[in-house]
């Protein structure tokens, strides 16, 4: 694990170092989990970008492209459930008065007990957290934090707080008028919505048959509550996304399909297959 963290933070000097990527607003002391890409980062970038978009849309018939605004009506959202459940379960300590995101306190613990060589019992806590998050029981969450005696890393106690959800869209006003509801809007914390809103726009236009896919790239901003090192869980991001529709019935066949497209386009860039592996979601959409 020493070596992995020391190999982490020779990539990020050499990204700093070399223009790839910086804290943005460096002078005045960056904001958190905000990074601005460099003369060779927005390069790179745009070089992923493109060849995405070309093997996505460009090669294929049965796959578009479209640019959907941030800006989206609200009710889109809660229409979606992201108003209601796009959260994070998130628990405080109430010695250091640090909070943390429940999936990584846990997660961190499971790796030091793989340090340890305890193995199974890590994987066993794991395998405990997903069913539990996946039934959103925060009363079981916070029993299993205590049973294992989870620690803060600051404050090395275990006076936890009950776990609670905290919302991660970013909202704003739209209009001359502040403070009324009715001119809240968010910045979008996803793209898929986009695409679902002008399905029919496409369909029609495009003259589409099902089975089709309308895909784009664009940012999306989730107010992170803890963030992860570096670029993990930024603030603000760029996400490649394509929704597929298919006729009910087909779903598993193109699920299948899709999965091994997308694994062997990462492998003909030249990444070692043993750096990739499936998973299967206990919790899905």
């Amino acid at each position: 694990m020493a070596n992995d963290t020391q190999l982490f933070q020779a990539i990020i000097s050499h990204a700093k170092e070399y223009g790839f990527i910086f804290p943005s607003s460096e002078i005045y002391d960056g904001l958190q989990a905000v990074y601005d890409y460099g003369q060779m980062g927005s390069e790179l970038k745009k070089n992923i970008k493109d060849h995405w978009w070309k093997c996505m849309t460009q090669l294929r018939e049965d796959v578009v492209g479209i640019d959907a605004a941030i800006f989206m009506h609200p009710t889109t959202w809660k229409a979606s459930g992201h108003v209601d459940n796009f959260n994070d379960p998130m628990i405080d300590n109430r010695d250091s008065k640090k909070r943390y995101r429940v999936d990584h306190l846990i997660e961190a613990h499971a790796e030091l007990l793989k340090a340890d060589g305890k193995t199974e019992l890590a994987t066993q806590l794991l395998t405990t957290m997903e069913s539990l998050l996946a039934t959103d029981d925060f009363a079981g969450l916070k029993n299993l934090i205590e049973e294992n005696r989870i620690k803060c890393p600051l404050s090395d106690t275990c006076n936890w707080t009950d776990i609670r959800q905290f919302n991660l869209m970013f909202a704003t006003e739209f209009g001359a008028t502040s403070g009324d509801e009715d001119n809240k809007v968010y910045l979008r914390p996803e793209t898929a919505q986009g695409i679902f809103v002008n399905f029919l726009n496409v369909q029609k236009t495009g003259r589409m048959k099902v089975p089709f896919g309308i895909a784009q790239v664009g940012k999306a901003f989730r107010n992170e509550i803890v963030a992860r090192q570096f670029v993990f869980r930024m603030r603000e991001f760029e996400q490649m996304e394509m929704q597929f529709f298919v006729r009910p019935g087909t779903q598993k066949e193109w699920y299948d399909y899709w999965k091994k497209v997308r694994l062997q386009w990462h492998l003909d860039l030249g990444l070692p297959a043993e750096k990739y592996r499936y998973h299967d979601h206990v919790k899905l959409a």
